[in-house]
C-alpha cells in the first residue's frame, strides 16, 4: 500500500531539530571503537593502502545504499525497529513477519552492547592508568601486566563496566533532544578535536610521511581475497546498519529533510575518523618500530609501549583513551535506544523505566563477558569463550543477515513510489543507482560476508 493513501505517521519519541543533529547523532553511532580499533588493526594486518583503498569503495558503493535502505525504513516506519517492520510489511507485502527483521536488529544491538560496554570500560581504565605515568618508560612486559591485570581482575573490570553503562543510561534516559542529540553535539566536535589534536602530534613524531605512505600507497600485491572480504566487513560493520540503531534515528528524522545528503554525510564523517585514526596510530607505531600487524592488541599493547617512551606520552595516551571513550559512548547510545523504543511502545514504559530495564538487563549480561576474561577465560565452547562464541554470532551472522534482509526488503518488497517518496520525490538518475544497488550489487555482497563468516565461502 503506497503510505500517500494512508496518514503519515509521527515520531512518538520526538525528532531531531536540525540535519546537523541527525548526521552527527547517525555519524556518532557509526563511529566507534570499529573506527579507532578494529580499522587500524585491519589495515595494519592487509598490508595498508590496498585494503583502504577497497574499504572505501565499499563504504560508498554498498555500505551507504544500505544505509539510506535502513534509514527510508525507518522514517517511512516512524516506529521502533520491530513495529516498523511489521507496519510495512503489512503494507508492501500483506505479511507482518517482517517484524522478525527487526526484532533481530534490536537483539543484535542489545547483545553487542552488552560485550562492547566492557570494552570500552577498559577505555576508562586506560586513561586513569594513561594518566597516572603507568606506561611511561614502561616495556612490554610491564605494559602486558597492566592489561592481563584489569581484564583478569572481574571485581575492577566490572566497575568500570558499571560505570560506562551508567554513563549511557543517563544519557538514553533523558530522551531524543534532550539526551541523544545534546550529547552527541558535545562528544562528537569534542572527538574531532581530540583527533585533530593526536594528528599535530603524530605528524611531528618523525614517522608521519611512513605512515602516511603505509595508509594511502597501494600494494595490491599484499591483497589476499580473506583482506578483500574483511574490507567489505569492515565497511558493513562500521556504518551500524543492521543492528536497528539506523533505522531508530531514521524514525526520528522530520520529513523535509533529504535522506541521501545526511547519509552521504554521515558516511564521509565516519570514514574520515577511521583516516584519521590511522594518521594518528601508524606513524607512531612505526616512529617506535612496532609491528602494524599487531592485530586487536594494537591499541591496548602496542600503543601504551609506544606512548610510554614518547616525550610527553602520558599526555597523549590520556588524551587517545579520551577519544576511544566518547567513541564508544555515542555508539552504545544508538545500541541502547531501538530496544527502549520497543518497550516504550509495545509495553507502555516511560522512557526512564524502560532505559533503566534494558540497560539493567544489558549490564547483567555484560558479566557474562568479564567473567570470560576472568574465571571463565579457560572455558571453551563452539567458538572459544562466551566473548568469543557471542561477538562471532553479533558481528559475523546477526549483523549480516539483518543488513540483508533490510536491503532485500527495500529494493525488491517496497513499491517503487514508497522508496521514491523517501529519497527522491522525482525518482531521478541517483535514485535509479540507489535501486539498482540494493537489488543487485548489495545482496550478493552481503551475502559472500555471511558465507565466509560460517565458513561456507
Amino acid at each position: 500500500m503506497n503510505q500517500s493513501a494512508v496518514e503519515r505517521r509521527r515520531s512518538l519519541h520526538g525528532e531531531w531539530t536540525s540535519r546537523l543533529g541527525f548526521i552527527l547523532a547517525l555519524a556518532g553511532s557509526a563511529v566507534g571503537l570499529g573506527n579507532i580499533w578494529r580499522f587500524p588493526y585491519l589495515a595494519g594486518e592487509n598490508g595498508g593502502g590496498a585494503f583502504v583503498l577497497v574499504y572505501l569503495l565499499f563504504v560508498f558503493g554498498i555500505g551507504l545504499p544500505i544505509m539510506l535502505a535502513e534509514v527510508l525504513i525507518g522514517r517511512r516506519g516512524r516506529r521502533n525497529p520491530v513495529t516498523t517492520m511489521q507496519l510495512l510489511g503489512e503494507e508492501e507485502a500483506g505479511s507482518s513477519g517482517w517484524r522478525v527483521v527487526g526484532g533481530l536488529g534490536v537483539v543484535t544491538g542489545f547483545l553487542i552492547l552488552s560485550f562492547y560496554s566492557v570494552i570500552a570500560g577498559w577505555t576508562l581504565a586506560y586513561i586513569i592508568e594513561s594518566a597516572s605515568g603507568a606506561f611511561t618508560d614502561a616495556g612490554a612486559e610491564t605494559v602486558g601486566a597492566v592489561f592481563n591485570s584489569l581484564v583478569g581482575n572481574e571485581l575492577v573490570t566490572g566497575a568500570w563496566h558499571t560505570l560506562f553503562m551508567v554513563l549511557t543510561v543517563g544519557v538514553v534516559v533523558l530522551g531524543v533532544e534532550q539526551g541523544l542529540e545534546r550529547a552527541v553535539r558535545i562528544i562528537m566536535p569534542a572527538l574531532i578535536a581530540l583527533l585533530l589534536v593526536l594528528l599535530g602530534y603524530s605528524m611531528t613524531s618523525g614517522s608521519f610521511l611512513e605512515g602516511v605512505e603505509f595508509l594511502f600507497e597501494p600494494r595490491f600485491d599484499e591483497l589476499s581475497a580473506n583482506a578483500i572480504l574483511d574490507a567489505l566487513g569492515q565497511a558493513f560493520f562500521t556504518l551500524s546498519v543492521g543492528m536497528g540503531a539506523v533505522m531508530t534515528y531514521g524514525a526520528y528524522l522530520p520529513e523535509n529533510e533529504s535522506i541521501p545528503r545526511s547519509c552521504f554525510a554521515v558516511a564521509a564523517v565516519d570514514t574520515s575518523v577511521a583516516l584519521l585514526a590511522g594518521l594518528v596510530i601508524f606513524p607512531i607505531v612505526f616512529a617506535n618500530g612496532l609491528d602494524p600487524a599487531s592485530g586487536p592488541g594494537l591499541v591496548f599493547q602496542s600503543l601504551p609501549l609506544a606512548f610510554g617512551q614518547m616525550p610527553g606520552g602520558a599526555f597523549v595516551a590520556t588524551l587517545f583513551f579520551v577519544l576511544l571513550t566518547f567513541a564508544a559512548w555515542t555508539s552504545a547510545i544508538s545500541l541502547m535506544e531501538p530496544a527502549v523504543a520497543y518497550f516504550m511502545e509495545t509495553r507502555g514504559f516511560d522512557r526512564p523505566r524502560a532505559a533503566l530495564l534494558v540497560g539493567g538487563t544489558i549490564w547483567l549480561l555484560g558479566f557474562l563477558t568479564v567473567m570470560s576474561f576472568g574465571a571463565w577465560s579457560e572455558a571453551r565452547f563452539w567458538k572459544g569463550t562466551w566473548f568469543d562464541n557471542i561477538d562471532f554470532l553479533s558481528n559475523n551472522v546477526f549483523l549480516p543477515l539483518g543488513g540483508l534482509a533490510i536491503v532485500v526488503f527495500a529494493g525488491w518488497i517496497m513499491a517503487h513510489n514508497s522508496t521514491a517518496d523517501e529519497l527522491d520525490p522525482q525518482a531521478g538518475r541517483g535514485y535509479r543507482v540507489w535501486r539498482w544497488t540494493a537489488r543487485y550489487v548489495a545482496p550478493v555482497a552481503v551475502a559472500l560476508v555471511l558465507l565466509n563468516a560460517v565458513g561456507i565461502f
